[in-house]
């Protein structure tokens, strides 16, 4: 099922919704669609709509400041594209830099996406005792940054719902 982008109507990416959900509000005129996906419709006999990618909530929502994104497997694969620290090839597993056993933990810093032949390779050990290099530093991303990465929008397709300055 397609995840749609819901925006706050300051732009802000508020959270990703069913499409089911994301076209309700649109009816309910709660939202507007601001991207659609390319050459798809939802169409009955008095509807004819773009399925939204993207939609923007027509009145503000307050929320309760969020300081950090939460951690998770799934993130850090996104975080990192699928791809792997190591040697960059496609990434289905995440390695922890200091192995859980000596007290690392499952942090946005600690954790990165790796192929299973790097992570097996590596074992308990760090990438120096292994003789391996990371190609990329784990970052920790803001919650918006996650919320975006998580839908797969590139940086030139999240500029396409931002406000232009007048």
């Amino acid at each position: 099922m397609r995840e749609t982008l819901v925006l706050n109507a300051s732009f802000e990416p508020l959270a990703a919704v069913s499409l089911r959900r994301a076209v309700v509000l649109v009816l309910q005129d709660k939202a507007v669609v601001e991207r659609e996906h390319a050459g798809l419709r939802i169409r009955a006999e008095n509807l004819d709509l773009p399925v939204p990618q993207v939609i923007r909530l027509c009145r503000y929502v307050r929320v309760p400041f969020r300081r950090r994104a939460p951690w998770s497997r799934r993130g850090v694969l996104v975080r990192d594209q699928h791809r792997c620290a190591y040697c960059g090839r496609k990434a289905t597993t995440i390695d922890h830099v200091v192995p859980q056993s000596r007290g690392g933990g499952d942090t946005w810093l600690n954790t990165v996406a790796a192929c299973t032949a790097d992570n097996w390779r590596k074992a308990d050990r760090t990438p120096a005792e292994a003789g391996m290099e990371l190609l990329t530093e784990p970052f920790e991303p803001t919650p918006a940054d996650a919320l975006v990465l998580a839908l797969g929008l590139r940086d030139e397709q999240a500029l396409g719902w931002e406000p232009v300055p007048a």
